[in-house]
């Protein structure tokens, strides 16, 4: 009797091992090495969302950083603070400003040797500090942030404000930067590592699956359309193909490639926190500005200049991280980059719309979408709807506006009518300068 209990106490216990052996551990390792901003808060949402499909045991977050975008850093570490599974940073030499803000947010913080974290004051992108309500706010989270980790918060404040101090730690005029013994004798560091395995040994995991997170195709091509310069030559298939559509209404491919153009320059923008709504309803109000100018208030007045600067202002604004126009810390080298592209686009639509519209009325292409014969009399063709009596050099006048065609009324009938281009306002007096076809050309009487 007792072999078999003794016998059965050791088949349980064989399968509680081999249960355990089963049920591996997965660890979840991502990598901010660049500055804080949408897309590194893009990076880190969609990797924590990674984290939970795989079922991941930990997330490791190594970090190496100077910090960047607050507003960025604080999403990031509400993020960590409200995720359901243990979120160890790894500093791999630095994480200072925002950096020091997310370390502040994981469950534990381990350090590489010569590492260091601190100096969380927000600055400028000039190095000055910034105004006290960015500091204000910086202290608060940081404190707030180190509070719900069981850390010192008066520290983590002294890592923004120069002047608090801190026993024995800061002395004021100087913002707490800790390097890895100090942070661990203060309570910011668990420990000095070398490595993931030294991290995982030090809480009891020596047998683990590590997955390394890393974008997937589709966020790569999102990425790729973030470069300034596939920016641009976006920003020139929009302006061009709305004038090639203006040029040969009713073709429809030009208006087509704009609109594919408009959505491939937005949505990455868009996904990576970077364009606001605001910012995009400038660009369509821009657009309908500038459609109002040519169909309703023909000429180049208020309405087409105030949609030009909406629509290329909008499109710059995208680009940068801006809060509501408040360019402090954004980056000038992002400005300069930004301005750049589209005045090259802008440039580049020009010459395209010069030089290109000539290559492309000429094109195969155009030959099959459009009739570009001159269908002459001497060759038979004629085509008059006036055939009792000819209207060449009756006058009357513009019984609508002419932009370019319109209505036009000749001893007291209507006709419809077109000029050779230019707007003539209503009741102008007008003359009959050809009756061929269904609608007569005419030209303003001057004065």
């Amino acid at each position: 009797m007792v072999r078999k209990i003794m016998f059965l106490v050791l088949l349980f216990t064989g399968l509680q091992v081999f249960c355990q052996q089963e049920d591996s551990i997965t660890v979840l390792h991502m990598k901010v090495q660049a500055n804080i901003d949408p897309r590194t808060n893009r990076y880190t949402e969609l990797g924590l969302d990674h984290a939970r499909e795989i079922g991941a045991d930990y997330v490791i977050l190594e970090l190496d950083t100077y910090g960047g975008a607050l507003n960025d850093a604080d999403e990031i570490r509400t993020r960590i603070l409200e995720f359901e599974i243990p979120v160890y940073a790894y500093i791999n030499k630095d994480a200072a400003s925002a950096g020091a803000l997310i370390s502040i947010a994981c469950d534990s913080i381990y350090m590489a040797r010569g590492s260091s974290i601190g100096a969380a004051t927000v600055v400028t992108q000039d190095g000055t500090a910034a105004p006290d309500k960015y500091q204000s706010y910086m202290r608060s989270i940081m404190r707030s942030t180190a509070e719900a980790q069981g850390r010192n918060p008066k520290i983590a404040e002294g890592m923004v404000d120069e002047d608090i101090e801190v026993d024995s730690i800061a002395t004021e005029g100087k913002v707490i930067t800790f390097s890895v013994s100090e942070a661990i004798k203060w309570g910011f560091c668990e420990a000095e590592v070398s490595s993931i395995d030294d991290i995982m040994e030090r809480s009891q995991v020596t047998d683990y699956e590590l997955v390394e997170f890393t974008l997937d195709w589709s966020e790569k091509v999102i990425a790729l359309f973030l470069n300034p310069f596939i920016s641009g030559i976006l920003i020139l298939i929009i302006i061009g193909g709305i004038y090639f559509e203006l040029q040969t209404p009713g073709v429809g491919f030009p208006i087509l490639a704009s609109v594919i153009a408009t959505i491939l320059y937005f949505i990455p923008y868009y996904l990576n926190g970077l364009a606001e709504n605001w910012e995009i309803a400038v660009f369509v109000v821009g657009i309908v500005l500038i459609a109002v100018e040519v169909f309703v208030l023909p000429g180049f007045g208020i309405a087409g200049i105030a949609g030009l600067i909406a629509t290329i202002g909008a499109l710059i604004l995208v680009m940068l991280n801006n809060d509501a126009f408040d360019f402090s810390f954004v980056d000038p080298k992002e400005i300069f980059y930004a301005i750049s592209s589209t005045g090259l686009a802008l440039l580049g639509a020009i010459v395209l719309m010069f030089f290109g519209g000539i290559r492309l009325t000429n094109s195969k292409f155009f030959s099959r979408i459009a009739l570009v014969e001159v269908q002459d009399k001497e060759e038979g063709y004629t085509s008059s709807f006036y055939k009792e009596k000819t209207l060449v050099g009756k006058q009357g006048a513009a019984y609508t506006n002419l932009r370019p065609s319109g209505k036009v009324m000749i001893d007291g009938e209507i006709y419809d009518a077109y000029t050779r281009g230019n707007y003539i306002a209503e009741q102008s007096p007008i003359e009959v300068i050809s009756d061929e076809g269904t609608s007569l050309k005419v030209k303003e009487i001057k004065g």
